[in-house]
Formats: C-alpha cells, structure tokens, sequence
C-alpha cells in the first residue's frame, strides 16, 4: 500500500492548473501553426497568427492564456492501492484549486449557488471525476474549462 499526503495532491493541483492557465502545449500551439499555414482566407489565417501570438506571450510574460480562466475540472484516477493521509482528497484539491487562482491571479468566476449566483471569491468547489485503477499511481489531469464552452455543454 502506498500512502501519498493529501498536502503533495494541494501542491500538484495548484502547478496543473497554474500552468495549465499559461502554457499551451506544444502539439496544440503546432497545430495552430499548421493550420495557419494551410489556411486561404486571409482572416482566418490572421486569426490564427493571433492565437499563436498571443500563447507566445502569455508563456514569455508569464500572464494566463485567456481571461477566462473556467470552471476547474479534475481528472483522478486513483490506484486501488493507494492511501491517503492528512486530510480527505477533495479538500486537497479545492486547495490546491483555491491556490492555484490566488497565487497565479486566475479569474475567479464560480458561483456557490446559480440561483443566488454568489462568487465564493476562490473559483471552488472544483468538478472532481475519479476513476478507479489498478496499482498505486495517482494520475491528475487539471481542465480549466472557460465558461463560454459551459454555455454550449
């Protein structure tokens, strides 16, 4: 049985989604790249070169991707071996959520009920979807879903 400290979760939870909020990653900034390059109309092809700019120097000036930093999601899959200690995993994560858009000033854009539509002012609780899997690894994916993707889903 391997045991992980629920503290180690709050710190992996907040560099995910801190950089997440920064970096896009490589295969997506080449394929911006790539479809630029293909693209005929002009507008669409200046649309692109604006998106890669744009990724260019969130990444150089450390500053968020977009202003619409989203709803945090987390993907867990969690061994069936696998402990935790010092606390419960949800409360890690909302942590590690909570840090993550206060230390990287993240727009915080939750609301704790729809009906009242109060900001709970640290962008939690986050969607958390855990999967069982055999093992002892923990394997954390951070999805900040921006809420003009919500409107459609």
């Amino acid at each position: 049985m391997r045991i992980i400290n629920v503290a180690e979760v709050t710190i992996a939870i907040k560099e995910l989604f801190i950089k997440a909020n920064y970096v896009l990653p490589d295969d997506v900034l080449q394929k911006i790249r790539e479809f630029r390059e293909k693209e005929d109309d002009k507008c669409a092809e200046n649309m692109l070169a604006l998106l890669e700019e744009n990724a260019i120097t969130a990444c150089r000036d450390d500053i968020p991707i977009c202003q619409d930093t989203g709803m945090a999601v987390v993907f867990a899959r969690v061994g069936q071996e696998l402990c935790f200690n010092g606390g419960l995993f949800t409360d890690a994560v909302n942590e590690g959520v909570r840090l993550a858009y206060r230390e990287g000033f993240l727009r915080k854009s939750v609301v704790g009920d729809p009906l009242t539509r109060i900001n709970t002012g640290d962008n939690t609780p986050a969607v958390i979807y855990t999967e069982l899997i055999a093992g002892d690894r923990l394997e954390l994916t951070a999805l900040p879903k921006g809420f003009g993707s919500e409107n459609m889903s």
